[in-house]
């Protein structure tokens, strides 16, 4: 979007003017819209004029810039064939909007109107009325899969070579959110699974999401269907894996491609996936579940004298073991890694956990003592009362006696209490087929998957850029506004690394929305309409940052008078 200044009747106005595709007229057109006059504002008496109102300027003037930097509209609309309302915004314009409304005023897009009119930074040169839920929910059902797969491919790509991201390290993981749909309403997407709100009555939208190792970053996800399952989400993604990392390659301008990594959680494990992630170019970081052989067996390696030895510089305070061996047919590096805060955390399940199971075993006793339980009933009872937090393996049971008239023995072995905690509590075992990579170097790679369990809280209720409230009741519309989500989400992320902050992405975003004007209506005691003035706000010195560094001056050029030097 251009600015400049135009005079009308002797008077100057600043102009802001867009040039957009359309598709009728098979050209390009011009849109214009006035954002206000370009003349010193009056001199009037204080005790003549009336505050109105205020508008915001930081939050969404940052998110624009960000936006124009990586043209995400031009991207979108690219991808999605030019699709839009008709003599109304594109799909682009439609899904930028909805993405800086869920980061700065999360609401329903009956709403959106509203947000767009109530900043002085403009998306569009569209009125905010052209904005509606009624277009978007339209536009929706005309955008496939396919296409928003193509934008968010294009979209990274550009993010990557703007903002130099690092994306030799990528973590993926999953979440699902809760939906409102009727049972009645058909719908592929929303469904029931296992929700992550532990609200088994409601039908869930899974997403998957890939994360780069700086920023927390989103650079690719997939939206499926609620009773999905993690594994077979990332085989539908190796497509758009292995178009992705083409696209990040020409992005960083390299001349070979790059050795990338994909980093993820045991639930994610597979040796046919395994194989078919080196196929598309990416290498392989899993935590492996306890259970498996190969994680026994590196468990067991682990636990002899000297084996867990601290890791040099800033991970002094992590110890670790490396093996490499054979996990089924695949040649694997393991490291089994220690935690102490996963130890604390563990033990707090499990005493938790242990409280529990020993007021269900005394309520058993009472019950044998009755003669009031059989011992098949007894058993399924003691199996299922210590089948969580390793209970079962410290925890010593007897169950004897006739089939009507069973006994129960029970207690808690020390012993073998202590036992668990050395072998298996408070330990990761990592598994990759990085050789040549150091431990240190192994160890803060997965901790990147952090990065997107950051991410996941952003995205959910009470977060900086929530999934809901959401209000669609279509597959379309489930799809934009999920993309939607993830572009907010990614556009904060950019904008906390275009600031260079420390602080936390709440904080930024809050700092932001407090860059404000406020509008006051004058009495010059000429004839006419009344003039609205906008007034610069007090800043601080993070706001006089993120001033110079989204160019916030360009919508409203007063507020560099509250900027000293």
């Amino acid at each position: 979007m251009h600015i400049f200044e135009r005079e009308i009747n002797g008077h100057r106005y600043r102009i802001a003017a867009q040039s957009v595709w359309d598709s009728a007229r098979g050209r390009p057109v011009a849109r214009q819209v006035v954002l206000g006059p370009a003349a010193p504002p009056p001199v009037v008496d204080l005790g003549a004029t009336q505050t109105v109102g205020t508008r915001g300027v930081g939050d969404a003037g940052a998110l624009i810039w960000i936006a124009e930097r990586l043209d995400l509209i031009g991207h979108i609309d690219q991808a999605c064939g030019r699709l839009g309302a008709k003599d109304g915004p594109s799909v682009g314009e439609l899904a930028v909007a909805v993405a800086i409304q869920r980061a700065c005023s999360p609401g329903p897009k009956r709403d959106l109107a509203e947000f767009l009119d109530g900043n002085v930074p403009r998306l569009s040169c569209l009125p905010g009325s052209a904005f509606s839920g009624q277009a978007f929910h339209r536009v929706a059902q005309q955008v496939s899969e396919e296409a928003l797969e193509r934008a968010q491919v294009a979209i990274a790509r550009a993010a990557v070579a703007c903002f130099e991201l690092s994306a030799d390290v990528l973590a993926f993981d999953t979440t699902n959110f809760d939906t409102h749909i009727a049972t009645p309403n058909p719908s592929e997407l929303a469904r029931r699974g296992h929700a992550k709100s532990k609200r088994g009555d409601l039908r869930v939208v899974g997403l998957g999401v890939l994360v780069s190792e700086t920023g927390h970053v989103p650079l690719l996800y997939r939206t499926y269907p609620g009773n999905g399952s993690d594994q077979s989400v990332l085989e539908s993604c190796l497509n758009g894996l292995r178009e992705l990392h083409e696209a990040l390659d020409e992005g960083q301008g390299r001349a070979r491609p790059a050795q990338r990594t994909l980093v993820r959680d045991g639930g994610f494990w597979s040796p046919q996936l395994e194989l078919d992630l080196d196929s598309v170019g990416y290498g392989s970081l899993i935590s492996l579940p306890l259970g498996h052989n190969a994680a026994e067996e590196a468990l067991h390696m682990a636990v002899r004298r000297g084996a867990m030895k601290p890791l040099p510089g800033k991970l002094s305070h992590v110890r670790a073991a490396r093996i490499r061996t054979g996990v089924g047919t695949l040649d694997r590096t393991l490291v089994v890694v220690e935690s102490e805060e996963l130890l604390e955390g563990q033990k707090r399940g499990i005493a938790q956990a242990l409280r529990k199971a020993k007021l269900e075993l005394d309520k058993l006793e009472r019950l044998v003592e009755a003669g009031r339980i059989t011992r098949s009933k007894l058993e399924q009872r003691v199996t299922s009362a210590l089948a969580r937090e390793h209970l079962s393996s410290f925890v010593v049971t007897t169950i004897s006696g006739e089939h009507d008239k069973p006994k129960l023995r029970w207690k808690v072995d020390p012993a073998l209490r202590r036992t668990l905690e050395k072998t298996r509590l408070g330990k990761r075992v990592l598994c990759t087929d990085r050789h040549n990579w150091s431990t240190g170097r192994i160890v803060h790679a997965f901790r990147g998957q952090w990065n997107v369990e950051e991410l996941f809280r952003r995205a959910k209720k009470g977060g900086v850029v929530p999934w809901r409230p959401s209000h669609q009741w279509a597959d379309g519309s489930l799809r934009l506004h999920t993309f939607a989500t993830v572009l907010g989400l990614m556009l904060v992320s950019l904008a906390r690394i275009a600031l260079k902050t420390n602080a936390s992405a709440r904080q930024m975003m809050e700092n932001l929305a407090e860059i404000r004007v406020t509008l006051v209506r004058t009495t010059t005691g000429a004839p006419g309409r009344r003039p609205t003035v906008m007034l610069a706000p007090v800043l601080t010195s993070e706001q006089r940052r993120a001033v110079e560094a989204f160019e916030l001056d360009r919508w409203f050029p007063g507020i560099l008078s509250a900027i000293r030097y």
